[in-house]
């Protein structure tokens, strides 16, 4: 297979090596135009069970429209991203990019009046590239020559169609030569991780005590030492103002930048229904300015138009989206907020993501989800293609988008191809920003004195109370090589070949683009409502991961377009340009260990039952990802420097 855009010319020679085949096609009807590689991958196993989306269902799908000239919207995103280029910051408006890029109006309408005379209903239209419709299991079967069925995978019940997809013979030439694939069929290759009416909050937990309001507060005295020293217990999660003194934005604050006039956007599956009390008692006991009149605002479908709760997770979408909320709002202060719920964590999630960035909704999109590697090589090319036309709009037309890289290292714990140590998807898009974890260390001033690599690993306390065990790999931020794209034009000559090459002789796409804090033990204060043995109620836990990570860079972001009166834009090439200057602090390996100690509540909320004890080792450089100087596959060029904002 080869990617229908110029940037990822190796897909078609590496990754096809390294996926593989995949299951084998059943031939489609005589005269049939068939759809290359839109089979699901994952069928084989899968378990059919025996039935299928009820007969009266409106099942949503869409169909992709291929772009005309990817290369030379390539070549125009590597001028107008270029810091030394003379045409650098001329972003395109949405009507340019359509006029120069997007399908052309009469193939648009060609696919819409088919689709319509085929009995299906029709939705929206996104970009001039997705057109969004709807039908019956029996109008699907019949249309596309495939058999619509439930299967469960993964513990899960979705629904795919059982064969590769074909069009009819009779299929107009203006629509065969446009259409690129069908999304949304296929629901097993579309879940994400970070859920007809939505669930309440979910089960409440809090931090383990002791623990310190800011690192080296507190010293675990009645703990095992570590190479003849007491241990410092981790923090309770840094606050907003601890985050905005560390990475240089409490002083901007003070003179007005503070992202003002900037719009960040947060998309993530389905909408709590607490989040503007719960944001609004946050703003107040964190010392932050309480969100002006519609400075936050929701684009959420209607409450009954939620589907998938089982499948997704329901209520864990709740904690994601405060969490995002919550940080970009620290960093962020000034900045106007829009979250964007999908109906789903499938579909309705892609969608309402490209639609973000089609109505150009926001100069900046935060996203802290994704695909992990256990279903990268499941991913039907027309879902690659989908993601890779929406983010070259965002990039051409000005739009930041940044995705957490994951929060499994260098991916090797597992999963269900654990010969793939690939990364997730979509943050190896090559164009959006990866952003990594680290961990980091703020003392009582509001100063980074550390900051490593995000790769912990924990020991356990003895049974006797007097020693700490072997330390064992727990997670870190996500980072290695990608099996999908070919290295990107602002990589060359910065991506050491040891990374690029991990799976051959063709350089690849490698992830992340740049860290920030995301080590649980470091981590993030987070306010929400939810649901504890004696009541229902806001209170307050500590979290982190890449999840933590990327809305911190976008608040960064919004107060870096204020202050230099216009967007970022797509920020990778003057990331890359900026390594190992003032812009980017580049992290390194500690040179001795670092350590310290964690309490956790046994049941999770309070002392009553016990508490367990933990060591962490930070950074321990146990697996295939290591910070060296330079570019490296766990903290990509490094974190904002002191002169980021500049």
């Amino acid at each position: 297979m080869r990617s229908r855009l110029a940037l990822a010319v190796a897909f078609g020679t590496a990754a096809a090596s390294v996926l593989g085949a995949g299951p084998a096609t059943a031939a489609a009807r005589p005269g049939r135009h068939v759809l290359s590689g839109s089979q699901p991958r994952w069928l084989t196993r899968a378990r059919a069970t025996g039935g299928a989306p009820a007969a009266a269902d409106q099942i949503p799908f869409g169909v992709l429209l291929k772009l005309r000239d990817g290369a030379s919207a390539e070549a125009t995103l590597a001028s107008i991203s270029d810091p030394s280029s003379a045409s650098y910051g001329k972003w395109l408006s949405t009507s340019q990019f359509k006029s120069r890029f997007a399908p052309a109006a009469a193939d648009v309408d060609a696919v819409r009046s088919w689709l319509k005379g085929q009995g299906f209903g029709l939705r929206s239209t996104l970009g001039g590239m997705y057109v969004e419709a709807s039908g019956t299991t029996a109008q699907i079967d019949k249309v596309f020559g495939t058999t619509l069925k439930n299967y469960s995978y993964q513990g899960k019940t979705v629904h795919a169609n059982s064969t590769a997809l074909s069009l009819p013979e009779n299929t107009p030439a203006a629509v065969l030569g446009v259409v690129s694939g069908v999304l949304g069929l296929d629901q097993g290759q579309a879940l994400k991780t970070p859920a007809d009416t939505l669930p309440g909050p979910d089960t409440g937990s809090r931090p383990g005590t002791p623990s310190s309001r800011y690192y080296g507060e507190k010293l675990a005295t009645a703990q095992p030492a570590v190479n003849g020293k007491k241990q410092p217990y981790v923090v309770r999660g840094y606050e907003p103002k601890q985050y905005q003194s560390a990475y240089g934005v409490s002083d901007l604050i003070k003179h007005g930048i503070n992202g003002r006039g900037v719009t960040v956007a947060v998309t993530d599956a389905f909408a709590s229904p607490t989040i503007v009390q719960d944001t609004r008692t946050y703003n107040r006991l964190h010392g932050l300015p309480a969100f002006g009149r519609h400075q936050f605002t929701q684009i959420t479908p209607p409450a009954d138009g939620y589907d998938l709760i089982d499948e997704c997770g329901g209520a864990g979408w709740y904690g994601e989206e405060t969490l995002d909320i919550e940080a970009v709002h620290s960093m962020a202060p000034g900045a106007n907020i829009v979250y964007v719920g999908g109906a789903d964590c499938s579909t309705g999630l892609d969608e309402a993501w490209a639609t973000t960035i089609d109505n150009h909704v926001a100069d900046i999109v935060t996203n802290s989800w994704g695909t992990g590697t256990d279903k990268v090589a499941d991913l039907g090319q027309e879902y690659i293609d989908f993601y890779q036309q929406f983010s070259l709009e965002a990039a051409l037309t000005g739009i930041t988008v940044d995705f957490s890289s994951g929060d499994a290292g260098d991916e090797t714990q597992g999963g269900t191809h654990p010969e793939l140590k690939t990364v997730d998807f979509p943050a190896d898009l090559p164009y959006v920003t990866g952003v990594g974890g680290t961990s980091v260390g703020i003392d009582k001033h509001g100063k980074r004195v550390w900051e490593y690599g995000w790769q912990n690993a924990y020991s356990k306390l003895s049974a006797d109370g007097k020693s700490w065990g072997a330390p064992v790999y727990s997670s870190g931020g996500g980072g290695g090589t990608s099996i999908l794209f070919g290295q990107p034009f602002y990589q060359r000559g910065v991506v050491p070949d040891a990374i690029a090459k991990y799976f051959g002789a063709t350089r690849m796409r490698t992830v992340p683009d740049i860290s920030m804090p995301g080590d649980p033990n470091t981590g993030f204060r987070v306010g929400q409502t939810q649901e504890f043995p004696d009541g229902t109620y806001y209170d307050e836990y500590r979290i982190g991961g890449t999840s933590l990570a990327s809305p911190l860079l976008a608040g960064l972001q919004a107060v870096q377009s204020q202050k230099q009166h216009h967007p970022v834009g797509f920020a990778n090439p003057a990331y890359y340009r900026a390594i190992n200057t003032k812009k980017i602090t580049d992290i390194v390996a500690p040179k001795k260990p670092v350590n310290q100690v964690r309490a956790n509540f046994a049941n999770s909320l309070d002392a009553s039952d016990g508490r367990t004890y933990q060591l962490q080792w930070v950074d321990v450089q146990s697996t295939t990802i290591h910070s060296t100087r330079g570019y490296d596959a766990e903290t990509g060029v490094g974190v904002p420097g002191p002169n980021f904002l500049r």
